[in-house]
């Protein structure tokens, strides 16, 4: 768990703890990692950009082991408007947590969520609003990719190839739920906090608005043009690791469903025959008998199958149970799975007449969904104690 501490520059309260007399008309949060040379230019330029009839408050939320937060309580004296800093010293579900830990913060009836690196021109923030205002939009995104947009500030064709093609696969995957958000990628939106239920968010990495456009989309999007800035100084934090977690991110909201769910664990168990096959392979040529060496290749797909299924399916489920109680219920699930198959389609052969071919498939079509049932229920369901522990502490709360 996050251990979190605010800290502000006064005589600003803490808005986790003190309600505004006047909440602002606008909260902009920005999530920050290491971007100190951008604080002093980005907070000039929202001072010139948002009007004096739009009052604003902008709540940082910084994981930096530089340091940011000093710059930005620096920086902040020098502001018209109120400015607070989050700082995590855990930070969890990286930058999209932290927007997710500004948006319980903001006072403000509009949020709007902007990168720290100047990328994001703060003179969109008023048009941002006033559109959702004209349009009774929810959503206001700021996108690249309508007309009098541009992605003119990515740094290179890789770059650029890797933006189209996140962008290809998150409305080929999700064709419903971005439908009308042309740059499901920006990092750059207005929203309102009513339509925003921060407790179904799961965020992993950077995507933030993919986050909430799949799991609670608000009603009505509405988009305007942007163009994407050269960063202003510093570097980018886009890595393959971050990539990797965008991978993961996506297979978790593509099977947050249970029907989707039970379509990828099918897939990972397919999958699963090939290290089962390759080990099998390998132990007869060593001389193994087959036998023991088909239980032995099996423990490989097995494995295999658990990786899988622990991050691409199950991945926001894993602190219900230690590491060792998932495993070894996992393995007990996949191995029981061979011993019932056997007695099943002898009682499909003898006491309901099918031919054997008929009753194997049935056979493994009904292990599989008692598999994906038990491994649910069994291994990633919390414990009861567990789940009335954590309903005592929200009502505490």
């Amino acid at each position: 768990m996050s251990h979190d501490h605010t800290e502000s520059t006064a005589p600003v309260p803490d808005l986790r703890t003190a309600e505004l007399a006047e909440p602002a008309a606008v909260t902009i949060v920005v999530p920050t990692f290491n971007e100190s040379a951008n604080i002093r230019r980005l907070l000039h330029l929202i001072t010139d950009s948002v009007p004096g009839r739009l009052p604003c408050e902008v709540v940082f939320v910084d994981d930096s082991t530089d340091d940011t937060p000093e710059v930005i309580r620096d920086a902040a004296k020098d502001c018209p408007y109120p400015v607070t800093v989050i700082h995590r010293e855990v930070p969890v579900g990286g930058l999209g947590g932290a927007v997710v830990e500004g948006m319980r913060a903001a006072g403000s009836d509009w949020i709007v969520v902007m990168d720290g690196d100047c990328q994001h021109p703060p003179s969109l923030v008023p048009e941002l609003v006033a559109t959702g205002e004209r349009s009774g939009a929810g959503l206001v995104v700021a996108s690249r990719y309508i007309k009098g947009g541009s992605r003119a500030g990515l740094a290179g064709s890789y770059r650029v190839a890797v933006s189209r093609g996140a962008t290809w696969l998150t409305k080929s995957l999700f064709p419903r739920r971005l439908h009308g958000i042309s740059d499901p990628m920006s990092g750059f939106f207005a929203i309102r906090r009513s339509a925003v239920t921060a407790d179904v968010l799961k965020p992993l990495g950077y995507k933030i608005l993919l986050e909430l456009a799949v799991r609670s989309r608000p009603r009505g999007v509405s988009e305007v043009p942007f163009v994407f800035q050269d960063r202003f100084a510093g570097e980018s934090k886009s890595s393959a690791q971050e990539g990797l977690r965008f991978l993961r991110h996506l297979a978790g909201l593509r099977t947050a469903s249970p029907a989707a769910r039970m379509v990828g664990f099918g897939l990972i168990g397919l999958s699963g025959f090939l290290p089962n096959l390759l080990g099998l392979y390998a132990l007869t040529a060593a001389g193994l008998h087959y036998v023991p060496a088909e239980i032995l290749a099996n423990q490989l797909g097995v494995a295999w199958n658990f990786v899988l299924i622990e991050h691409l399916l199950f991945r926001d489920r894993r602190a219900h149970r230690r590491w060792w109680d998932r495993v070894g219920r996992f393995a007990l699930l996949a191995n029981a799975d061979l011993v019932l198959r056997i007695p099943l389609i002898a009682l499909f052969v003898h006491r309901f007449g099918m031919d054997a071919l008929s009753a194997t498939a049935l056979a493994l079509v009904t292990t599989f969904v008692l598999r994906f049932a038990g491994t649910e229920a069994l291994v990633y369901l919390p414990r009861k104690g567990l789940r009335r522990s954590r309903s005592t502490a929200r009502s505490t709360a």
